[in-house]
């Protein structure tokens, strides 16, 4: 067992392997506790509030009697919506969207950011100047559209896709872990050995940086799924509108005209209100069971990949 001695102050204690004992309870951290359990509630409780009326019945919400906890327990809402099945739909296709958009971001981002780690590489400075403009320029929504109608890709899936798998952001952050966590030492062994480039990176410097992967597979995924402003822009065909855009328009036209857009196949039930409850959640919960597997490795992530610029 790790002895303690007496810190110089006298206000706490070390043990022999350097960590450090608390004694003391102050009142800072009292009040620091008290402000990250306020944080974490305005996080939370929205949740919650969400939950709670996507499972009460309609006259509970319509008389603002569910706070935090549901009132007259029912699944109508959720019924609704698997019957309806656009809504569903939509949130197979997003998902497909989204796992296509994140295996090809990822590899575009990794393309860029491995040679541009490496000081063999000749005008690296200006490349990379070149490759972060568009994180600080854009087009614009006008030439923009007029570019993806040149390309014919309108009202087609791959306008979800192409025009955002390049992310400057995530490119530096990545090129930033590598130049910091990665020997050049190592890679230089493996040249010696008569390994390549591509064997380079897919054998020693992909595994070696699992952290930086899952993070910025993460700000892909999660960027991906919540946008809906170019499904707006450039999609008209039904069939191809993400799911997130779908409940764009549902909270749209009921706060408008008091009316939903699920078909009348559904049998709808629910209030407005409710419906977009448990739309919301239905939309959410992907992420919600996703984020808690890959947070070690999103914070550990971010942080090394912000160290060195």
């Amino acid at each position: 067992m790790a002895k303690k001695k007496k810190n110089v102050s006298g206000e706490g204690e070390y043990s022999s392997d350097g960590s450090h004992a608390i004694s003391k309870f102050r009142v800072s951290d009292a009040v620091m506790m008290a402000i990250l359990v306020i944080l974490c509630a305005t996080c939370v409780l929205p949740f919650v509030h969400l939950l709670a009326k996507s499972i009460s019945s309609n006259s509970a919400v319509l008389a603002k009697q569910v706070t935090f906890w549901p009132k007259g327990i029912n699944f109508d809402a959720y019924i609704s919506i698997f019957k309806d099945g656009s809504l569903v739909y939509s949130f197979v296709y997003s998902l497909v969207v989204t796992l296509i958009f994140t295996l090809l971001g990822m590899i575009a981002c990794t393309c860029a950011a491995y040679p541009l780690s490496k000081k063999r590489l000749k005008g690296r400075s200006w490349i990379t100047f070149i490759l972060m403009v568009p994180m600080y320029f854009t087009a614009g929504i006008i030439p923009t559209y007029l570019l993806m109608h040149d390309l014919h890709l309108l009202d087609t899936m791959w306008v979800l896709i192409w025009p955002l798998i390049y992310s400057p952001y995530n490119m530096l952050i990545m090129k930033n872990y590598f130049m910091s966590n990665i020997p050049e030492s190592l890679e230089e062994s493996a040249f010696i050995d008569g390994a390549t480039n591509v064997q380079v990176l897919t054998k020693i410097v992909l595994p070696l940086s699992k952290p930086i992967l899952a993070t910025l597979s993460l700000f892909y995924a999660v960027g991906r799924w919540n946008a809906y402003a170019d499904n707006m822009y450039y999609i008209r065909t039904d069939s191809l509108k993400m799911v997130q855009y779908k409940l764009y328009q549902m909270v749209a036209s009921a706060s408008e005209a008091q009316t939903t857009t699920l078909s009348e196949a559904a049998a709808v039930t629910s209030t407005p209100e409710v419906l977009q409850a448990a739309a919301i959640m239905f939309v959410t919960i992907p992420i919600i069971c996703i984020y808690p597997f890959l947070q070690k490795y999103f914070v550990k992530g971010t942080m090394l990949g912000a160290v060195k610029g």
